[in-house]
C-alpha cells in the first residue's frame, strides 16, 4: 500500500503545505539539542549513541505505531499514519517557493533580487553573482533539496515498506539528514557546543544512508533526462570523487539536461567541515566543472520537468509493484 500512501500524501502536500514554523520541526529541534545536551561528552562512542537516540529512536517510535494501528485497528488506519509521517518528511512544498520566487525574479529580470532571495535562501553571500552564477546554484540547490526531501525519503520509505516496517524509513532518512545539518550548524554558529565526534558520527551516518538514494536519483534523472550523457557524466565523476553522494546527483543532473555544473562554490557561513572531522576537499561540491552549456534560464524549466518526470517514474514503478502485489 505505499503507493496509496506516497499519492495521498503528494496530493496532501500540495494542497496544505507544511508550514515553515510548524510544531513538529520546533519539536525535532528541541529533541536535537536535548540529545546533544546530555550524551554529547566529545567521545566517539558516546557520539554514536547520541546519533542512534536522536535517529533510530523516533524511527523506531514510528514503527511502533504502525504496528499497533496494523494489528489492532486493521490495514486502512497503517495506511493512514503512513500519510501523516510522509506529510512531515517530504514534500516539494518545502523548498519550491525559494526556487519558484528566484526563477520569477530572474524572468522579471531582477537580478538583485534573485541574488537577494538566494542568500536568504542559503545563507550565504551571493551579491556578486552575475546572472549565470545564479542559476546554476539556483540548479544545484533545488537539485539536491528536490532529493533530500522527496526522492531519497521515497527510496527509504519504499524500501522498509516493503520488509513490513512501515514508515520507518521516510522518519530515519529525514533525521539523519537533520541533526547532521543541525548539529553542524549550531557548532559554526557557536549557538551550542557540538563537539567534533558527534558530527562526525552524524555526517559519516547521514553519508551511509545517503548512499543508495543519491544514486537511485541520479539513475532516475537518467532515465527520464539524457541517458547517455547522464551516466558518462555520473561515471566520470565517480572515478574521481568516489565519497560524494550530492556530486552524483549533480554529474547526472549536468548530463540529463546538458547543463555546467560546478565551478567556483558559493561558501556558505555554516559550512565547516573541518570541524566534523571531514575534509573540506571531500565535501566540496564544486570542486570542478561539469560538462554542458552554461546555465540559462531555459535550465530553470529543464530542472522542474526533470524533476516531476522522476516523480512520475516513481509513481508507476509503485503502482505497477502494488498491482503485482494484489493481483499475486
Amino acid at each position: 500500500m505505499s503507493f496509496f500512501a506516497i499519492l495521498f500524501a503528494l496530493l496532501l502536500e500540495q494542497v496544505r503545505p507544511l508550514a515553515r514554523g510548524n510544531p513538529v520541526y520546533a519539536a525535532l529541534r528541541a529533541w536535537s539539542r536535548w540529545v546533544r545536551r546530555n550524551f554529547d561528552t566529545g567521545r566517539a562512542h558516546h557520539g554514536g549513541l547520541a546519533w542512534v537516540l536522536a535517529v533510530l529512536l523516533p524511527s523506531a517510535v514510528a514503527l511502533g505505531v504502525h504496528w499497533l494501528l496494523l494489528w489492532f485497528a486493521g490495514w486502512p488506519f497503517a495506511v493512514l499514519w503512513s500519510v501523516v509521517v510522509l506529510y512531515l518528511t517530504l514534500g516539494f512544498r518545502q523548498f519550491s517557493h525559494h526556487f519558484t520566487d528566484i526563477r520569477d525574479a530572474l524572468d522579471a529580470g531582477d537580478e538583485a533580487r534573485a541574488r537577494e532571495l538566494l542568500a536568504l535562501w542559503q545563507q550565504v553571500d551571493a551579491s556578486e553573482l552575475p546572472k549565470r552564477e545564479i542559476v546554476r546554484h539556483v540548479i544545484e540547490y533545488s537539485v539536491l533539496a528536490a532529493h533530500r526531501h522527496v526522492f531519497g525519503v521515497l527510496c527509504w520509505f519504499s524500501i522498509l515498506a516493503a520488509l513490513g516496517l512501515g514508515p520507518a524509513g521516510a522518519v530515519m532518512y529525514r533525521l539523519s539528514e537533520f541533526v547532521a545539518r543541525y548539529w553542524k550548524y549550531q557548532a559554526v554558529t557557536q549557538q551550542q557546543p557540538v563537539s567534533p565526534a558527534l558530527q562526525s558520527a552524524a555526517l559519516q551516518a547521514w553519508w551511509l544512508i545517503d548512499w543508495l538514494p543519491a544514486r537511485i536519483t541520479a539513475l532516475g534523472f537518467a532515465v527520464v533526462g539524457s541517458f547517455e550523457d547522464a551516466i558518462d557524466a555520473w561515471r566520470n565523476y565517480v572515478l574521481r570523487h568516489p565519497q560524494d553522494n550530492d556530486g552524483v546527483i549533480l554529474a547526472a543532473t549536468a548530463g540529463a539536461i546538458n547543463v555546467r555544473l560546478g565551478g567556483e562554490a558559493l561558501k556558505s557561513s555554516f559550512a565547516a567541515p573541518a570541524q566534523a572531522g571531514i575534509s573540506a576537499e571531500a565535501l566540496d561540491l564544486d570542486s570542478e566543472s561539469t560538462d554542458g552549456r552554461e546555465p540559462e534560464l531555459a535550465h530553470l524549466r529543464s530542472v522542474v520537468g526533470l524533476v516531476w518526470r522522476t516523480v512520475v517514474m516513481w509513481l508507476v514503478l509503485l503502482a505497477l509493484l502494488t498491482l503485482a502485489r494484489l493481483l499475486g
